[in-house]
């Protein structure tokens, strides 16, 4: 079939942008023991489960005769490439990982990465937030990246402590009302 007919474009997928935000230049991939340990884990699982089950599909796929109208193929190559990017991605995150275990912070009653806050804006409004490293942040489940404006603001506060954030929207006054590191 003449690819003037088929949705496909000619470019690599390598090219497609990264899965996750990159990190300033010069800063170390700051990392939770849980984080390091669930990028490692589905590292492991891509390479030892998914990605052996999809090459034994794209070669069974492939012995069937003709590959340009053989779904299980053509979505065979498209995932199997997605996978391989992920691992690419996973590896190199993991290699210039820095591990930060919290538990062991010796300055308990301060902010640093790793810790759980409880915070007041200036509408009254608490929220509790932990602070994890980029690969591990979860907004809406109050995980947010150390390298975050709430974070950043946060950084070396006390508890008792107003810090001032400066957004788009303005400029907000958050006091912090608890600073604890979970354990383990």
């Amino acid at each position: 079939m003449n690819k003037a007919f088929v949705k496909e474009s000619d470019q690599n997928d390598e090219d497609a942008g990264p899965e996750a935000p990159s990190l300033p230049a010069g800063v170390k991939n700051y990392m939770t023991v849980q984080g390091y340990q669930r990028l490692r884990a589905e590292l492991a699982r891509l390479m030892n489960e998914e990605r052996p089950a999809v090459v034994q599909v794209v070669s069974w796929a492939a012995s069937n005769g003709d590959r340009s109208e053989n779904g299980d193929y053509l979505y065979g190559k498209k995932r199997l490439r997605e996978i391989d990017r992920r691992m690419r991605f996973l590896t190199k995150r993991l290699e210039i990982a820095e591990v930060v275990d919290p538990a062991v912070q010796p300055n308990k009653d301060q902010v640093f990465f790793g810790a759980e806050v409880l915070y007041m804006d200036k509408a009254g409004q608490e929220h509790r937030v932990t602070i994890v490293g980029v690969d591990e942040a979860e907004p809406l489940q109050g995980r947010i990246s150390w390298i975050s404006p709430v974070a950043r603001a946060l950084i070396k506060a006390r508890e008792g402590d107003t810090v001032t954030l400066r957004t788009p929207a303005g400029v907000d006054e958050l006091e912090i009302l608890e600073v604890g590191y979970p354990e383990a």
